[in-house]
Order: structure tokens, then sequence, then C-alpha cells
């Protein structure tokens, strides 16, 4: 039977409803959002849905609105100042709360990077204060701040530490200090924003997180906890994109301490630095993904099947069998002054010699290895018996040695 119910108590139904909701008293149906343009991913999980999985519901992106606020975060970076002129020349952004620990005290006016958009008498209105954005309290102060007619309407978090060091080394104290810009400062983020409108929400990440990098745990663990926070946001209909970035070309901070040995190692796993422009494109992109998660990596092949080993995610790309580090290119000069074969086995390579030549063998393969790691064009240069520090080797290439 169907009961007639007329609009006025239709009305103070819905009213308590929606009291009750809010308050707690009646929780929320479960649900999983979905990007439109992935409902037929949405339509596949609600035919396969869980409990816990509830109902697909298909969420609209939309642009930031020009006339909103956007917060950015790591504003004194390089990344942060970059992403600053692109808003503003890109994307029509007028209205910026910049945030870093430096504040207005930043090395370099912040706002220089603007003196060559001609937007200075176009209504653009940017604040920059000085803020520890891990501590909700000072975070929401500066939040507070922002105009009511120009609420928030997108959040841009570049904010990263760097604390290398093999996992042994890394203390209590040490996690923290690349956990806390990272980790506690989206979990602040999220909840000092909870009641905005969004349209953006898009994290700065690492490919450490995804893949792993020498001396980078807690690196690797702080991005890979934005990434899973933002699949958590993104889940529940909340806009979310963690952009998992590899080395850009521009210089930085956090970069600046690199020498060539850094580069080539960094340049043996097969990854390529990104291009100021490939980068800023890929954050275009970030502002209305349809996924929660963004990897924008140049990835080269060739070195990847030249490499000793190759990160699993990355194995489909370069289908050949690995080379084992003792079958490394017969080009190498050896110590010793022997040639080496790739296709000996180092088992076939050592039967038969003498216990001198089999270790004047391994050490010819152990000193081509550290040149490599190195960066040395000829391992004969190298002393067998040198310290490794006197080497020239720090934690992140002992790492890769071992």
């Amino acid at each position: 039977a169907v009961t007639a119910i007329d609009a006025g108590r239709r009305h103070e139904i819905l009213t308590e409803l929606a009291g009750l909701l809010d308050s707690g008293a009646l929780p929320a149906l479960p649900f999983t959002a979905y990007d439109i343009r992935s409902a037929t991913e949405a339509y596949r999980g609600s035919r396969t849905a869980t409990a816990s999985h509830g109902r697909s519901v298909l969420t609209v992106p939309r642009p930031i609105d020009p006339d909103g606020t956007v917060v950015l975060t790591g504003a004194s970076g390089t990344l942060g100042r970059l992403v600053l002129r692109r808003l503003v020349a890109e994307h029509g952004v007028r209205n910026v709360l910049l945030l870093s620990r430096s504040g207005t005290e930043a090395p370099g006016d912040l706002l220089d990077v603007l003196d060559t958009l001609d937007v200075r008498d176009d209504g653009l209105r940017i604040r920059s204060v000085a803020c520890d954005v891990a501590d909700r309290e000072q975070l929401a102060a500066a939040l507070a701040g922002i105009p009511a007619e120009h609420p928030p309407t997108a959040v841009v978090h570049t904010a990263g530490v760097l604390d290398d060091g093999i996992l042994a080394s890394l203390t209590p104290e040490r996690l923290a200090t690349v956990l806390r810009p990272k980790a506690d400062a989206v979990r602040a983020l999220h909840d000092v924003t909870a009641d905005a409108d969004l349209a953006a929400f898009v994290v700065f990440s690492s490919v450490a997180g995804v893949l792993g990098s020498a001396g980078q745990a807690n690196y690797a663990a702080a991005n890979a906890y934005l990434d899973a926070y933002a699949a958590r946001r993104h889940a529940t209909g909340a806009p979310a994109v963690s952009v998992a970035w590899g080395l850009w070309q521009e210089t930085s901070s956090m970069t600046a301490g690199l020498g060539a040995a850094d580069l080539g190692r960094i340049a043996r796993t097969g990854l390529l630095p990104t291009t100021t422009e490939e980068g800023l494109a890929a954050f275009d992109l970030a502002l209305t993904a349809a996924t929660p998660h963004l990897v924008p990596v140049r990835v080269d092949t060739a070195a990847l099947r030249t490499a000793d080993t190759v990160p699993p995610l990355l194995r489909d790309l370069v289908p050949v069998p690995q080379r084992r580090a003792a079958e490394s290119a017969s080009d190498t000069p050896s110590v010793s002054g022997a040639a080496t074969t790739p296709a000996e086995s180092l088992e076939s390579r050592l039967r038969g010699l003498t216990a001198e030549q089999r270790t004047a063998l391994l050490l010819d393969l152990v000193l081509a290895d550290v040149a490599q790691v190195l960066g040395h064009g000829d391992p004969r240069g190298i002393s067998a018996d040198g310290a490794f520090r006197d080497l020239g080797f720090d934690s992140l290439t002992a790492v890769e040695l071992r």
C-alpha cells in the first residue's frame, strides 16, 4: 500500500533525517565514489559490491572557481613558485593564500614570479603567511583570514623535506622530520578544510613511494602515505589527487646537493628528469584527474634493459631477461686486465681457476660495480684497500652497491 504524504510533512521528515545524520545518531549508508569518467568501473564495482563498498556514486569534476581562494603550501620552494605562476597565468586564479614556514620572510620575494604576468592590476590578491601546515591550530588560524567572499576552492600541497640515510640510521626523530610535512600536514589540511566546497585537493608525492629509493625509506613511507590518503579521500567523493613526481630538471633546495654521482645513480634506475613544461602540464591534468594517483615520470627503457635489477612495476616495459651483476658489460676493463664475457656464468668462469685467480676475478667484478656506482669510467683507478668513505661512498651509494 502507498500512503500519500503532503509536501509539508515530507519536508519535516527529511529535515529530521538530515539532523539525525548530521548528529551521527543515524550512520550514513556506505558508498564508493567514482569520477563520472570512470562510470564503467563504477558499474562493474556495483555488480561485485560488498557491504563495505555500498552504493556506487558518480561525481562530476569542476574547474577551480576564479573567485575562490587557492591554498598553496610549500610556497617558498621551487615547485611552489612554479605552481603559483601556473595557477595565475593558466587557470585564472586571482586569490591565493601562500603558506610556508618562513612566510613573507622567504628568500627572495615570492611575488617576483608574477612580475612578468601583467596581472598586478587585474584583481590579483596574494597573501603570504608563515605557518607550520602540520600544526592544526596554526593552519586553522591562517585559513580563518580568507575572506568569506573568496572561500577556499582548492588546496595544493607541495611541502616536503629530505633526511636521507640507510634504514639502520633512521631514528624516530629523523622519521618524524620527514613524515610531519607530508603525513601530518595532509591530515591537518583535510580536517581544516572539511567544510570547504573544494574543487581540487592536490598533494605532491614522489615516485619513491611507488618504486622505492635507496637510502630514502622515510621519504618513501611519507609519500606512500600521501598516495593512500588521496585514495581514501577520493573514495568518499571528495576531490583528491596525489602526484608521484620523479626528479625535476628544475633545481630546488631538495635537489641542489645532487652531484654527478647522484644523477648517474638516478639515471641507472631508468628514470629521466621531468622538464618544467612536462611537470606543469601534468599538474594541469591533476587538477581535474579522474584517478586519485598519478605517476608522471619519464622512463628510459634502454637504461632499464641494461640494468642489473628493474623495479617490479617497470618489468613489463622491458621484457628482456635481466643480466646478473656477475654478467655485466664486457666492455668494462678489469683490474687484472683479463677480458670478461657476458655469456659466461660466474660459476663457469670460476671453475678450474686457482684460488688466487678466483680472488682476482671476484675482485674485478666488485671493482667494476664500484666504478659503475661511483661514476668512474675505469675501475683500475680504484683502490681495493681504500675505505668506503675515502672512495667517495655515502649512505645512498653504499646501499646501491649492496
